[in-house]
């Protein structure tokens, strides 16, 4: 029991430290002002480089270092944080700040509905009331996007929520260590981005930005929460994706001045209060069985 409630203690500060991170992923993309595939390659390509130096070095020191990939379900978790990357950097450059996050924050409704097919982690009633809400919410963000020029990167922002969630549901079914398996799988976007800045052109105004992003916090939010699963279940863990949702959109107003439109507000509203709603409730709940538990080996 003592064992269940330190590992779960566990899974919130990795989790909550991997999601207070990602919050300043998007302005610091935004800060290296540069087209979308030189963002993506500096990005993916500091992160790859950095996993790989701190992946030696414990490894160095410690022979039992988690595996790069473990296995095929490491390789799948790997190519689905690498199709992520290259759809929510497309996303950043397609929609607004504000879109983007808050349609990020429906992963909880995908990983809700991963772990029910594949894990047989059937949802609560109040679960499922929860996710009807925020599929309203995402409706009302994605149909003010209509006429706007932003409904692709509305959809390229589902796209990467939903990766996002397929990558949590396997890395807990799998129950294997997959924290370097999600800076590894950038290499990927890392070469398609390599092979159109060929074509293109390489353009970045403040790279400095963008390797404190790649070499700094990806591999801090990325490796914290590619472990959450091994602690907590997959919406757990979505659920510190809220964080994002709720501070990217600050921090992009108050350096760059960009308001949300009313649509983006009220959708956005509508997620935030059903996760916070939901939150508490899960919480509520979990203490309500720790104590049943307790009143049972006492008697």
């Amino acid at each position: 029991m003592a064992d269940t409630h330190s590992n779960h203690t566990k899974g919130l500060l990795l989790t909550g430290i991997g999601g207070l991170a990602l919050t300043v992923d998007i302005p610091l993309i935004k800060l290296a002002a540069g087209n979308n595939w030189s963002i993506l390659m500096m990005r993916s390509g500091t992160t790859f480089l950095a996993a790989i130096v701190i992946w030696l070095v414990w490894r160095a020191f410690d022979r039992n270092a988690p595996q790069l990939i473990p296995g095929k379900a490491g390789l799948v978790v790997a190519s689905l944080y690498g199709i992520g990357s290259i759809s929510f950097i497309t996303a950043v450059y397609n929609t607004s700040t504000a879109n983007l996050v808050f349609i990020l924050a429906f992963n909880t409704v995908f990983a809700a509905l991963l772990s029910w097919i594949f894990l047989r982690e059937r949802p609560r009633p109040a679960t499922m009331l929860a996710m009807l809400f925020m599929i309203g919410g995402v409706l009302v963000i994605v149909g003010g996007s209509i006429g706007t020029g932003h409904v692709f990167g509305d959809l390229m922002a589902v796209v990467s929520a939903f990766c996002i969630a397929s990558a949590i549901t396997i890395s807990r079914s799998s129950g294997k260590d997959m924290g370097f398996t999600a800076l590894v799988g950038v290499l990927f976007p890392c070469l398609v981005a390599a092979f159109m800045v060929s074509k293109t052109g390489f353009q970045v105004e403040a790279p400095w930005w963008i390797i404190f992003n790649g070499a700094v916090i990806m591999p801090i939010s990325f490796f914290c929460l590619a472990n959450g699963p091994k602690y907590l279940s997959g919406p757990e863990v979505a659920m510190f994706y809220l964080l994002e949702t709720v501070l990217a959109p600050i921090w992009v107003w108050m350096i760059f001045a960009e308001v949300p439109t009313t649509n983006s507000l009220i959708g956005g509203a509508i997620l935030i209060v059903t996760l916070v709603a939901h939150s508490a409730w899960q919480l509520a709940q979990s203490r309500k069985r720790r104590a049943g538990a307790v009143l049972e080996q006492a008697a």
